[in-house]
């Protein structure tokens, strides 16, 4: 071989080295691929690796929040940074924007972005890749399955949505690389609220790739924590540590790992130590039972207020059956919360709910006025129906229940909530699981196709404006009173006055339970268990003396790590 071509292998293989030290030097010792030390009673670098089980029924057919909530693959959302954040007592902080401002008229935010962040390429992160993830959610042609949030909120976001006006004209846009400036229609103070939970895409991506960019290695960049190298459809999807992110949640973990499965198995996979975390959703009451009484467990079970989740029933109020408030209320009344709480959902993991705002939520019931409006009452609900002209329940037409592919944990509620109104309106309510993307599609059709549904919320801000917004004429169901929403929009436009703004929410609220938009089944109590090697940020105590993962706080990506502890247990990481 010649000098020349010898000088060339040694200089090719130099710069593979160079690709490769970070991740050789942390799995040597206790540095990470950011060279900083790992926390002394962490494991060595090749064991920090975060695994979960992933929904093999609704596999999700994206990455970004950007192209569809409802259809996020696991491990979603991970490849770049929001403009803003939470802390661990739900307080608005920094994420990819370093501060923002409102304008003297309240019509104009202005928020700056932090300089030097990159994506995995090398390039830029700028203020325009977050006007594309935008102007992407706008076009009509993309079909965005959550157009809601901001319908009357930025500037022209309605009118682009309706194809109107085009994208390009929101209230959305890039001043220079560094800052973005949102217009509202109308003052509208939660606007940075809003802005949590969506990452942006790649502006020079989404334009040679299309939204799919993320699913593919070879095409797939990060301005985020992670950057995916291995995805198979259905089967398992790995992410690796950024070693370009500059951001402010740099983690400690190697990878991410996940494989699809049925959620039905994640407590016997947690068990097995197969996985790091399993989620209140995916446990029975009666694992619960066996969590709280044993030692080990229930040191490990960290109880979170969660994202305020309801359970709910809707309807097509725009057609009978359902256009009758005499048939939605005798509906409402019908329902048992107290037994199905007590015996089929478990009281360690939810409450009854007469209202849609869960308890601590900000302008929800705490004195319980509302109690009485939806509350069980057999007698009543069939007075109620025979008022409506079906005395006893007859000529009263069959009915489906559809449910949004709900898991083994979730359904029965539901199946208990038609079973007590079939039982004591005499009623026939049969209950069909539907597909996650179907039942989604046909909730958010106009006209609805979901004559009679049941599903969960929980906020996505924390702010009546998020949860109350649901329920607007301009929201997801085909609900109406003109009252509610003149309450909302007042509400969400008031400024300096937040006892007559709570206020307002709280009237707002009444109209839609006395009105019954809904049938509010539920308030979820959320909790995940985690192993007991699951070590860091998630073990710190917020304001209200709680650990584990609090709704919003994705600075936790930067502070869990595998403690040294792992070695005691025979886990997926040495079999």
């Amino acid at each position: 071989m010649s000098n020349k071509r010898v000088l060339l292998v040694f200089f090719v293989l130099l710069l593979a080295l160079a690709t490769v030290v970070p991740f050789i030097r942390a799995q040597d010792d206790m540095t990470d691929v950011y060279g900083r030390a790992l926390p002394e009673d962490a494991a060595p670098y090749s064991m920090q690796t975060y695994r979960v089980l992933c929904n093999a029924a609704n596999p999700g057919t994206t990455l970004s929040a950007i192209v569809s909530v409802y259809q996020r693959i696991c491990g979603s959302d991970l490849f770049g940074d929001p403009l803003v954040v939470l802390d661990n007592n739900l307080n608005l902080i920094p994420g990819a924007a370093e501060s923002w401002e409102p304008s003297e008229d309240g019509l104009t935010w202005t928020f700056h972005l932090r300089p030097g962040q990159v994506w995995s390429d090398g390039t830029p992160l700028t203020a325009y890749d977050y006007e594309a993830s935008y102007r992407f959610m706008a076009d009509p042609a993309n079909a965005y399955d959550f157009v809601w949030m901001w319908q009357g909120v930025i500037a022209n976001w309605s009118e682009a949505v309706a194809g109107e006006v085009p994208p390009e004209e929101i209230g959305y846009k890039a001043i220079d690389d560094n800052t973005i400036e949102v217009t509202t229609a109308n003052p509208f103070p939660p606007l940075p609220n809003t802005l949590y939970f969506w990452a942006p895409l790649q502006k020079a991506a989404l334009e040679a790739h299309g939204p799919s960019y993320l699913l593919d290695p070879a095409t797939a960049v990060s301005s985020g924590p992670f950057l995916m190298t291995e995805f198979t459809i259905g089967e398992s999807i790995r992410h690796i540590a950024n070693p370009t992110y500059t951001g402010f949640r740099k983690p400690i973990l190697a990878e991410y790992l996940g494989f699809f499965g049925n959620p039905a198995d994640s407590y016997a996979a947690f068990q097995n130590h197969e996985i790091e975390v399993v989620g209140y959703e995916a446990l029975s009451a009666a694992d619960l039972e066996v969590i709280y009484n044993d030692p080990v467990l229930s040191a490990n079970w960290l109880p979170t207020p969660g994202d305020f989740r309801t359970d709910y029933l809707l309807f097509d109020t725009y057609n009978p059956p359902f256009n009758d408030q005499k048939v939605r209320l005798a509906f409402a009344k019908a329902v048992d919360r107290e037994g199905i709480v007590e015996n089929v959902i478990g009281s360690r993991i939810a409450l009854p709910a007469y209202a849609f705002l869960a308890p601590g939520f900000p302008a929800s019931d705490t004195e319980g006025a509302l109690k009485d409006i939806q509350g069980y009452d057999c007698e009543a609900a069939k007075a109620l129906l025979a008022e409506a002209g079906f005395p006893d329940g007859e000529g009263f037409p069959a009915l489906t229940l559809q449910l949004r592919q709900e898991g083994d944990a979730v359904k029965p509620r539901f199946d208990a909530a038609a079973a007590s109104i079939s039982s004591c309106l005499n009623v026939e309510i049969s209950v069909n699981n539907m597909e996650y993307a179907s039942y989604m599609s046909g909730l958010l059709e106009r006209p609805t196709t979901l004559q009679f549904g049941a599903i969960s919320y929980g906020m996505d801000y924390l702010d009546p404006a998020n949860m109350l917004g649901l329920w607007v004429s301009t929201g997801r169901h085909s609900w109406l009173n003109a009252e509610f929403d003149a309450l909302v929009t007042e509400a969400n436009a008031l400024v300096g006055d937040i006892e007559r703004r709570t206020d307002l929410y709280k009237q707002a609220e009444r109209i839609l339970v006395e009105d019954v938009g809904g049938i509010f089944l539920d308030h979820r109590i959320a909790g995940e268990l985690y192993q007991p090697y699951i070590l860091g940020s998630i073990r710190e105590l917020n304001g209200q003396g709680l650990p584990g993962w609090q709704w919003g706080n994705d600075a936790n990506w930067g502070g869990i790590y595998i403690g040294a502890n792992v070695a005691d247990y025979d886990t997926y990481r040495t079999r």
